[in-house]
């Protein structure tokens, strides 16, 4: 059963942001003691529900670069010098077996070893990298993180965006020709363009912008927030959109209530970047609409479902991991953006519910996710190529972050009134 919420919003953000410390401190410790690769370097390619790490298990580029944006992330937050250790451990396993000396960005797959398994270049993979590199950069100022960002940045651009229709195309060989299979994952549709892939270079070149402000890079992340706004935002619902044929005409009617309220703090953040304030009021207007689009199908313990189909109309209401931990920053920025309490208890609502079906204290980190008679999803990894720290320890650090912004904004509304009844 839920707690009670602290009476007032100055109080509510307090507890929020001590819970937020406290458990990005969990998930940081369940990574450090119990999934550092001691015999092969690096970190384990995969941990069962219950705890059991295969060792033959290969090891995935998205975990790898993942793992390095969670602990330089958290290690700039922090300053603690086993988090910077962690994230330095990664960085160099990404460049000493991931990259692709050869033929630039970064291979999908290795085995144990570090041998390459699989030599696919997706871009979905590349953003990631891109993304955990560029913030080792910010948490460390290692002027090589900050070069290869930009080597990956220049690999994606040469061959993946489409000049003609804009965007990027999904999915390369190791030399870099299109391939025929572009799907992310068995479960996604072969599609040349996908919500999903955009979202993160979005976020990954956003990330880059704050160490290097290029021209070309700007121009390319006002061609991204253009895209969300024209073709893969649906003006009428509220959603996004999620698989595009090249000139993007959607192919598939989905929602993806987890990606939606993502986008809804990952696209103003992207605006905040470029500093382009009418922009950012065309953003902040989307971004409201993706929130409450998503606050509509809140259930009642205060979770949101997985997906709905919308051309059979079936609703997927297990929830997973993920969902929850972006539910909490998201409804949490639109209460920063109109200061709306039930924004904030949303989003309080989404963290007592991960809290209570989510967390694992037996083992340690967050389950995958539960059905919807909250029994756990027991088939499912505690951590593996696409379980991983990212989410809820980046839910951890924004939330923390951002109730301290707000709690200084209630104190200094305080003291102004203070000093205002003094004249």
């Amino acid at each position: 059963m839920s707690q009670p919420l602290p009476s007032t919003s100055p109080e509510l953000l307090l507890a929020y942001q001590r819970e937020m410390e406290a458990e990005l401190a969990r998930i940081a410790q369940f990574w450090l003691e119990k999934t550092v690769d001691h015999q092969h370097g690096g970190f384990i390619g995969q941990m069962s529900s219950a705890g059991e790490v295969d060792p033959a298990a290969g090891k995935g580029g998205i975990l790898n670069a993942r793992i390095l944006w969670t602990f330089s992330a958290a290690y700039r937050y922090t300053s603690r010098p086993d988090y910077r250790e962690a994230a330095t451990r990664a960085f160099r396993y990404l460049l000493d077996y991931f990259m692709d000396a050869e033929y630039g960005g970064i291979y999908w797959l290795l085995d144990t070893q570090g041998q390459p398994l699989n030599t696919r270049k997706q871009i979905y993979a590349l953003a990631f990298a891109l993304y955990g590199l560029s913030e080792y950069y910010l948490a460390t100022q290692n002027q090589q993180a900050l070069e290869v960002s930009q080597a990956l940045f220049q690999w994606i651009e040469q061959h993946s965006y489409d000049a003609e229709y804009g965007g990027y195309f999904e999915a390369f060989s190791r030399t870099g020709e299109l391939l025929e299979d572009l799907r992310l994952s068995e479960k996604d549709h072969n599609a040349p363009k996908t919500m999903n892939t955009h979202l993160h270079i979005l976020e990954a070149y956003a990330n880059l912008y704050r160490s290097w402000p290029d021209a070309h890079l700007a121009e390319r992340l006002h061609g991204l927030l253009a895209t969300f706004l024209t073709h893969i935002m649906d003006a009428e619902t509220g959603h996004l959109r999620l698989f595009f044929a090249r000139d993007w005409t959607p192919t598939v009617d989905l929602i993806s209530y987890g990606h939606d309220i993502e986008a809804a703090w990952l696209l103003l953040e992207a605006a905040e970047v470029l500093g382009d304030e009418q922009l950012l009021q065309q953003v902040k207007t989307a971004c409201l609409a993706l929130t409450n689009a998503t606050a509509a199908a809140l259930l009642p313990d205060g979770s949101l479902p997985h997906e709905r189909n919308c051309e059979t109309g079936h609703l997927d209401t297990h929830r997973e991991w993920w969902v929850s931990a972006e539910a909490m920053v998201g409804f949490l920025n639109a209460y920063q953006l109109t200061h709306e309490a039930t924004l904030l208890e949303h989003s309080y609502k989404a963290w007592q519910f991960a809290r209570q079906h989510l967390l694992d204290f037996d083992l340690g980190e967050w389950r995958w996710g539960v059905w919807d008679d909250y029994r756990p999803m027991a088939d499912h990894d505690k951590a593996g190529f696409w379980k991983c720290p990212y989410h809820n320890a980046r839910a951890c650090l924004e939330v923390s972050r951002r109730c301290k912004n707000e709690s200084m904004r209630y104190a200094q509304a305080g003291a102004s009134g203070a000093a205002a009844a003094a004249f």
